[in-house]
């Protein structure tokens, strides 16, 4: 039990140091002196760097998930509502974080893709997760008849993905949640309208 505390308080206090300064700025030490644990201790319970690192990812994406579900999982909700509530939630944290952090595996992706195959399809990986959350609400709202037919809930949850995380990119370098706001608006005005008559 001891030995999971210790590396649990490894990568959480590695995913706020990443969060707040990118993967190749932040050094196995000062994630060490965060924590107050022994180099020796790192090595325990990582072989490399990169090996924290995607250990960084998969927790973030495990946790992050938890928040998908609870979010557009909800049956008792209809589903754009649902979608509204997501939305939310991301312009929230981004007050929270004063526009700093923005979202851990979209800063990865930009930072990192280029750079690792490891790290690109691990990144990969849990966009595709997320990407299918978004298929199922949409389905959701496709059968109730919701939205139209035309698009394809695939493509339709590929659209939003990349999207919000084009707008929490600008609302970082803006200082403000304008483009969030914008996409939401467009997004539910323009694209997730109900079939005519």
């Amino acid at each position: 039990m001891k030995n999971n505390v210790t590396r649990d308080k490894l990568i959480d206090s590695g995913a706020q140091l990443i969060s707040q300064q990118g993967y190749n700025a932040t050094g196995i030490n000062a994630v060490l002196k965060v924590c107050g644990v022994p180099k020796g201790s790192f090595y325990h319970y990582f072989s490399s760097k990169e090996d924290f690192g995607l250990a960084v990812i998969e927790r973030f994406a495990a946790s992050y998930d938890e928040t998908l579900v609870s979010l557009l999982e909800d049956n008792d909700t209809p589903p754009l509502e649902r979608l509204k509530r997501y939305f939310a939630a991301g312009r929230a944290h981004m007050h929270e974080c004063d526009h700093a952090t923005g979202c851990l595996i979209g800063n990865l992706g930009q930072e990192l893709s280029g750079q690792s195959d490891t790290f690109r399809d691990a990144l990969n990986l849990v966009f595709q997760r997320w990407e299918q959350r978004f298929v199922c609400c949409l389905q959701d709202a496709k059968a109730r008849g919701d939205i139209a037919t035309c698009i394809a809930p695939e493509a339709l949850a590929g659209f939003i993905l990349t999207g919000w995380e084009g707008a929490i990119l600008r609302a970082k370098t803006l200082k403000s949640v304008a483009p969030m706001e914008q996409f939401e608006t467009i997004l539910f005005q323009q694209v997730l309208v109900r079939p005519s008559p």
